[in-house]
């Protein structure tokens, strides 16, 4: 199955099962990520793929403390995908190799995330999302998977290849969506974001979902758009120290790449934004969001919050990004994809690549059709 230019992943069972599954339908893809992020670090940094990976291992064990299921599937993957663990691994804390004081510093994800409660949509519907934006090389690499387990709702995410969770939503009626926050705390070795989003989205109730985020200690400070079905949402600033929070104003919550909630004590004397570009996304994805509250209805509300989020200004790191032929190829940034996950009816919608000239269309499988899918009149 394929979504335009995504592949379709769905996988079940036991997590060594599961994973098998996993690798042996991203094969290739996997391998592309690999390859790209070869790239990247060797561009970075100087350092080798087979370097980089050695270095990855020192969240072996944090990992397999907060979630030895998920290394399990990790296991699983790398041996459907003919690869070994540690290049899993690696793949998995991508991120927190990027601010790892031992490599080079990458910039880190973009994103700007949203959730819009039923007073803020013309239609009365809950809707979460973001557009994804990261490295344009990565594009190769993006799927779409569904993960069936044994005792856990349903998860539908949007991932790079050999990646057990980024963002998405479950049948439980919980939406995470997830941005790039920044600035380096200690030398402590912490959780890989993937595992925690992948936690929160193993969720059967709100409460689980955000002690996922609040009590785990993260490697890297990243940010946490949570919404829930029945019209709730909050955004929480994760660090590896503390924690801050936001909830919607007039039914909408929006959610850049800098502190909006607060800036931790370590980094407050010198805070600066990394991606100045998130300055103005934010607002401008607030002013166009707002547009949906006066939709007739849900296709209406729909093509709202496309227009929204294709927002130009600042091309090309704009909200709706796109690259920069300035830079070098391996360095080029672009909005990857833009979701919206309609949380009343279930229906998880994808652009896949800018959606100024991508449409939103819905997966295959409804939210729904899993554990704690029913939903509350």
């Amino acid at each position: 199955m394929s979504l335009t230019s995504l592949p379709l992943v769905e996988i079940s069972g036991a997590p060594r099962e599961r994973g098998r599954q996993y690798g042996e339908q991203a094969r290739d893809r996997v391998q592309r990520a690999m390859t790209y992020y070869a790239e990247a670090f060797g561009h970075s940094s100087g350092l080798t793929w087979e370097q980089v990976v050695q270095r990855a291992a020192r969240w072996v064990e944090p990992s397999r403390a907060f979630a030895p299921d998920l290394v399990e599937e990790m296991e699983g993957i790398a041996e459907g995908a003919g690869v070994d663990f540690l290049d899993v691994l690696a793949l998995n804390a991508r991120g927190e190799i990027i601010y790892d004081t031992t490599f080079s510093s990458m910039e880190p994800d973009g994103c700007t995330s949203f959730a819009l409660m039923g007073e803020a949509a013309g239609d009365g519907h809950v809707y979460a999302g973001q557009n994804w934006d990261w490295r344009d090389g990565v594009s190769g690499t993006l799927m779409v998977l569904r993960v069936v387990q044994p005792g856990k709702p349903t998860a539908i995410m949007h991932v790079e290849a050999g990646q057990v969770g980024r963002q998405g939503a479950n049948s439980a009626g919980i939406a995470l969506n997830a941005n790039g926050l920044g600035g380096r705390f200690d030398d402590s070795v912490g959780v890989p974001q993937t595992l925690i989003r992948r936690r929160v989205l193993d969720s059967d109730n709100l409460n689980s979902a955000l002690e996922a985020l609040t009590k785990s200690r993260a490697h890297i400070a990243s940010n946490a758009l949570v919404t829930h079905r029945e019209g709730f949402a909050i955004d929480l600033e994760t660090t590896p120290g503390a924690v801050g929070w936001m909830y919607p104003t007039d039914g909408l919550l929006v959610h850049g790449n800098h502190y909006q909630a607060f800036v931790p004590p370590q980094l407050a004397a010198s805070y600066r934004p990394g991606s100045a570009d998130s300055l103005f996304r934010v607002p401008r994805a607030e002013g166009g969001l707002r547009a949906v509250a006066e939709a007739s209805g849900t296709d209406e509300a729909r093509k709202r919050i496309r227009l929204a989020m294709s927002d130009h200004l600042g091309y090309p790191e704009s909200l709706c990004t796109h690259p920069d032929l300035a830079q070098p190829a391996v360095k080029r940034w672009a909005t990857l994809l833009s979701s919206c996950v309609d949380l009343t009816t279930g229906d998880y919608l994808i652009a896949a690549g800018t959606p100024c000239d991508h449409e939103y269309e819905r997966v295959p499988w409804n939210l729904y059709d899993g554990p704690h899918g029913e939903v509350t009149p």
